[in-house]
């Protein structure tokens, strides 16, 4: 089986993201959209319900590389916040801390990443972390 060339699925991925077509819980887009290489995007993820991010919105930048997607995005935190796979002075991921990068896919895309980490920020030891002034940012 042949694989598809970076650029074809990042068009997908943007063509997914801009039509909302994923769950209403996340999105993402390009940061620039005069961006031909689709290498920097935003992303936006909905703090789960019954959590310390319920009602919440987090804003992440995206960095999909020239070897995308055969290795992970870049993703960082926008917005603050406190979780264990989060360096707290920077707001990037820790690759060796969050199973989706750490154990990445090529079939796994940034909106798995956006959904991946929500299931982090509800899970039962992350969703009542004390939780940074909301507005604030790395």
């Amino acid at each position: 089986m042949s694989k598809i060339p970076r650029s074809f699925r990042l068009l997908e991925e943007l063509e997914k993201g801009e039509k909302g077509f994923g769950p209403e819980s996340c999105s993402y887009g390009l940061a620039d959209s005069d961006d031909i290489t689709m290498t920097n995007w935003n992303g936006t993820i909905l703090g789960p319900p019954h959590s310390n991010h319920e009602n919440r919105i987090y804003s992440l930048e995206i960095v999909c590389g020239p070897n995308y997607p055969d290795e992970p995005p870049k993703v960082k935190f926008v917005s603050k916040v406190n979780l264990p796979c989060i360096d707290d002075k920077t707001g990037e991921i820790k690759e060796k801390e969050f199973h989706t990068l750490r154990d990445w896919k090529r079939s796994y895309t940034m909106q798995t990443v956006l959904l991946e980490l929500r299931k982090e920020m509800a899970l039962p030891a992350n969703k009542k972390l004390p939780q940074p002034k909301e507005g604030t940012t790395f």
